[in-house]
């Protein structure tokens, strides 16, 4: 379980690290917008108070707690599912990161009310109006690699 509880502290760590980098350090709330590597990789303050691409995104106290009661179920969910199936360590390098994703949201929501976005990536003359986070992509990639890795009867 040790791996686990390294890969969720260091996804964790990783997360609110660059959110407050971009927060405090950039002034990106204030600024809205920095061109890194136009188009591909700009910073964009997004404040959001939904879930993927802005769904359920209603500025209520009770759409926020309710999507911090969702995070937190699929974190217990996914820790209990690690402690009764005990998967191979990729599988629990996965779900470290899913899980330390996950928490940064949470703590994004619980503090302000939102989580922060901040990434906004183009390219070849598609322009994407949406921005994501550090945290999103650990969560993208521990869900794929537990569902791809997942699988006990190639355990070795």
């Amino acid at each position: 379980m040790w791996m686990l509880y390294i890969a969720t502290a260091a996804a964790f760590l990783l997360d609110q690290a660059s959110k407050a980098f971009v927060l405090l350090g950039l002034n990106l709330a204030q600024l809205g917008q920095i061109e890194v590597v136009p188009p591909y990789l700009n910073f964009r303050m997004a404040w959001n108070y939904g879930m993927n691409f802005g769904l359920f995104a209603q500025d209520s106290p009770m759409t926020r707690w309710i999507l911090i009661a969702v995070a937190m179920a699929i974190i217990g969910f996914v820790l209990i599912w690690i402690r009764c199936e005990h998967p191979r360590k990729i599988v629990i390098l996965a779900a470290g990161l899913l899980i330390g994703g996950a928490l940064g949201n949470v703590i994004d929501r619980a503090l302000h009310g939102a989580v922060v976005d901040f990434l906004n990536m183009s390219c070849c003359g598609i322009n994407n109006p949406y921005a994501f986070n550090i945290a999103d992509v650990e969560i993208f990639i521990g869900a794929v690699g537990m569902a791809i890795f997942g699988d006990q009867k190639n355990a070795t």
